[in-house]
């Protein structure tokens, strides 16, 4: 963080199928994504999330993908959510392969 004394509210959020926790909190301008989550201490929330080391976003965006600074490098703007991103059960590109196979499978018999 920077020695600035001037303040931003922003808000971290995680989700899991059955539990959602929004944490809003007041930073220091020049925080980044990564200290804002730390800072949130929403970890203890959610101890099966490795929230120290997940990958994050802003509003939907993945940081570090699309020319986007990675988490650590991000700095954070009044009224950002930064999201806490837990990893796929399932690879999307395989689910939809085995379906589009069952589906063959079904119209040759």
């Amino acid at each position: 963080m920077t020695e600035s004394t001037e303040t931003i509210t922003v808000e971290v959020a995680c989700a899991l199928p059955d539990k959602q926790k929004i944490v809003a909190l007041t930073v220091v301008q020049g925080t980044t994504a990564r200290q804002a989550v730390e800072l949130s201490r929403i970890a203890g929330e959610f101890p099966e999330v490795a929230v120290g080391s997940a990958p994050l976003g802003v509003f939907g965006q993945a940081l570090g993908t699309k020319g986007l600074p990675s988490a650590e490098e991000y700095v954070l703007q009044a009224g950002d959510r930064v999201e806490i991103y837990r990893p796929l059960l399932a690879d999307p590109k395989e689910v939809r392969k085995q379906r589009a196979e069952k589906a063959r499978e079904k119209r040759a018999q």
